[in-house]
């Protein structure tokens, strides 16, 4: 039986549990500020913001807790991931003036949510006894969740189909943390390279325009 989905993530002896608590937590930071700024964008309200900032935060955590047998989910089993996102949501409507001087915010959070959850999906994942190729695929779908949910919340193509390498980046992440995991390295360290690759990946795509090859379709 899986252990209780609000336990705190141990990913093995030598990781303190506060670690992987605190990325997974800022991940739900980032990726709702990226919700709540497309929010603003979009003009809407308060609720909608708000909804918008819960829905990015959450939405592939609560999918990959449903995949693992994680019951309820940890975003919804207390109240860390929901005051977080809300709080993130609130500054967010309050000082978009602030968020909008930093260059394209939306895709910047979204980068470091993406690589935040990549990591704490995939050490999740494997801790419920998900083998490797399963745990790579889970630690992306919690990565790329919530910014499918966000996009379609609001009618646009989610990013992950259409734009810069992304699942390919939090599939990159995932994969450092299985490998690390595997050869047994130190699991801090493992985590944070698998974070720095994954964000570095979506980064360079965003500021270069890399993506995967389009199928040419003549007019």
């Amino acid at each position: 039986m899986g252990a209780p989905a609000h336990a705190p993530i141990v990913i093995a002896s030598s990781m303190a549990p506060l670690l992987l608590s605190l990325l997974d937590l800022l991940g739900t930071f980032a990726f709702a500020i990226s919700g709540a700024s497309l929010g603003v964008r979009k003009r809407l309200d308060l609720f909608g913001v708000l909804a918008l900032a819960f829905a990015a935060a959450t939405a592939g955590g609560i999918a990959r807790d449903v995949m693992i047998g994680a019951s309820p989910p940890a975003a919804i089993a207390g109240w860390s991931y929901l005051a977080t996102a809300t709080g993130a949501g609130l500054l967010t409507f309050i000082g978009h003036e602030t968020v909008d001087r930093l260059r394209n915010p939306v895709q910047l959070f979204d980068a470091i949510g993406l690589s935040l959850f990549a990591v704490a999906g995939t050490t999740k994942a494997l801790v419920f006894g998900v083998g490797p190729s399963g745990a790579c695929l889970l630690g992306m779908l919690s990565a790329i969740g919530g910014g499918i949910a966000r996009d379609l919340l609001v009618a646009e193509v989610p990013s992950v189909l259409s734009r810069e390498l992304y699942a390919v980046a939090a599939l990159a992440g995932a994969v450092i943390v299985v490998t690390g995991w595997a050869l047994e390295l130190a699991a801090g360290p493992t985590a944070i390279a698998g974070a720095v690759c994954c964000f570095a990946i979506r980064f360079l795509a965003i500021r270069r325009g890399l993506h995967l090859p389009t199928a040419r379709i003549r007019d």
